[in-house]
Parts: C-alpha cells; sequence; structure tokens
C-alpha cells in the first residue's frame, strides 16, 4: 500500500502500488490495451484496478470517450506524485540490491554536453575502474531539464550549471568547479581581435557558431554581447556541442565554449582566452534534497568532488 497525504481534492489515504503503475501506464499511453502490455497483466484486470482506484480516491481519473482516453482534472493531479511514487521505489529497489562492495547496481546521471564531453569522460574512467559492475546510465541535457528530471525522480544526481534557471528548495547544489570560457575560431580562419587574448567587443562583427535555445553556453554568450552593446550575428545556430565544433573547424565561424572541451576537443582548432574579466560558468552537483542518492551515486559523488 501506498498512502497518500493529498492530491489536491482533501483526500487522505492509500491506495495499492500496483494500481498506481496501471494509472502511469493508461496516463502515459492514453490508452488501456496498450497500458496493459506496457505492465503485462490482462486489459480487463487492469481496467478492474484502474476503476478500483478511482472508488478509493473518490473521482474519475480518465474521461473516456471512444478512441479518447484524457486525463480529468484529478488525473492530471495525482500523475506527478504517482511517477515520483514510482520512482522512489525504482531507486529503493536498485539500493537494496547493492551488495557491501558496490558490486553491482546502476547510476543515472544527468549532465549538459559540455560536461559529457570535458569533464566526465576522465572521472567516469576512474569509477569503473574502480566499480565495474556499477551501470551508468547518463542523460545529456541543458540544466532547466536536468533539474525537472531531477524533480520527477530519473536521476540520482546531476551536473548542472548555476545559477539554476529556476531555483528550487527541493534541489540540494554543491559548488563544483569554476571554469573559464575561451573563443575558438579555425586555424586557416583571421582570429577575433588581436594579439592572445579576445575581447567580448571583438566579437561585434565576427559570425559565430551558437548553441540551440536552452543551452546555458548560449544564453552566458548572447548576455555578454549585449552588455557590451551589440547583438551577436549568427552563421550557423542550433547545434550541441559536437555539431558547434565541427562547424567552427569547416571555418563557419568562431564560438564560444568551455576550456575544457577546448582542451579536450582542441584538435583542428585555434583557442584563444578571453580578456579580463572573461567570462566564466559555475558548475554544480545537484541531487533532490527528500530523497539521499544511493550508495554508488554518493561514491560518484565523492570522486566528483575529490577531483
Amino acid at each position: 500500500m501506498v498512502c497518500l497525504d493529498s492530491i489536491g481534492y482533501g483526500y487522505r489515504g492509500c491506495v495499492q502500488f500496483q494500481q498506481l503503475q496501471y494509472f502511469v501506464a493508461v496516463a502515459e499511453t492514453r490508452h488501456f490495451t496498450r497500458a496493459a502490455d506496457v505492465v503485462h497483466v490482462a486489459q480487463p484486470s487492469l481496467s478492474q484496478q484502474i476503476k478500483a482506484l478511482e472508488r478509493e480516491l473518490g473521482a474519475d481519473l480518465f474521461l473516456r470517450a471512444r478512441g479518447n482516453i484524457t486525463l480529468t482534472d484529478a488525473g492530471e493531479a495525482l500523475l506527478p506524485l504517482a511517477r515520483r511514487i514510482l520512482a522512489d521505489a525504482d531507486t529503493a529497489r536498485h539500493e537494496v540490491l547493492e551488495l557491501v562492495q558496490l558490486r553491482s547496481g546502476r547510476i543515472r546521471l544527468g549532465a549538459t554536453p559540455s560536461l559529457c564531453t570535458g569533464l566526465l569522460p576522465d572521472v567516469l574512467r576512474a569509477f569503473h575502474d574502480r566499480y565495474p559492475g556499477i551501470r551508468l546510465l547518463i542523460e545529456e541535457g541543458g540544466s532547466h531539464d536536468l533539474v525537472r528530471e531531477l524533480a520527477r525522480g530519473a536521476l540520482d544526481l546531476a551536473l548542472v550549471v548555476l545559477p539554476l534557471p529556476t531555483p528550487s528548495p527541493a534541489l540540494t547544489t554543491v559548488e563544483l568547479l569554476r571554469e573559464d570560457l575561451v573563443v575558438v575560431s579555425s586555424p586557416e580562419a583571421t582570429a577575433p581581435g588581436r594579439g592572445r587574448t579576445v575581447r567580448i567587443s571583438d566579437l561585434e562583427g565576427e559570425r559565430l557558431v551558437m548553441f540551440r535555445h536552452g543551452y546555458d553556453l548560449r544564453e552566458l554568450t548572447v548576455a555578454a554581447c549585449r552588455a557590451e552593446g551589440f547583438e551577436p550575428d549568427f552563421a550557423v545556430e542550433g547545434g550541441e556541442m559536437d555539431a558547434v565544433l565541427g562547424f567552427v573547424r569547416a571555418g563557419l565561424g568562431v564560438a564560444v565554449v568551455p576550456r575544457m572541451v577546448a582542451t579536450k576537443s582542441g584538435r583542428g582548432l585555434r583557442v584563444t582566452p578571453l580578456a579580463r574579466p572573461g567570462l566564466h560558468r559555475t558548475i554544480a552537483l545537484a541531487h533532490r534534497s527528500d530523497v539521499a542518492p544511493p550508495r554508488a551515486a554518493r561514491e560518484l559523488q565523492r570522486m566528483l568532488l575529490e577531483r
């Protein structure tokens, strides 16, 4: 049984865990037969359990029209809570299955693409060498997306860029490092600015290779250009880190990227530091405040903080 304090309709009581699984399956597939296939149960049994759940809650969860299943207001209120309960139960199950010496288990780690390229490979290699039985599940995304995935219990840890787009007391963040940004360009192209460093103002009139919307580096670079009184000019926009570096190597323009990425992926690129005060970003480890990360995730967290 799972006890619910409230789903916004004054309900306080307990429901069966299995009923929540069936409810989420129907909510995600919007189809009772497909949902039954997902949870490996006969469709009549699933329908009976959904009806029993609705009776227990005292509210309909679905509007049932021929060929069209939609959530009611009560269903919309229950869905995020049910997903979190199921995610927490899954995490608990994996933690219980971990052996004392961390010979088995998993870690669900979120990180921005630039951190997957720059910071993580060496750390994950060291972790894997020490704990080869731990499965590493990596999800790439922007900080906003990773915060949302943490909040709903889909990740154990996430490497995010501070400040968070939507600060939340439900998350705990620990500052990991402060990283300089640099300008990368094709060796064949004329480097922006004059001398060994580039000022942000030198980027005025330069054709920039720019990341997609929602990418932390895009927002930081555009804000820095506007602070200098100009709008950046994009030659190409919309890529992830590997695509941006490839476009720069091809001579399509210049880009502002983290120093770590430029150092590891700098082949075929000219790397120029930004003049003081330059641009920086702060990287932090985040996890939910109400649930301790699994044991394996805590060990990876320790290795990241001690790197």
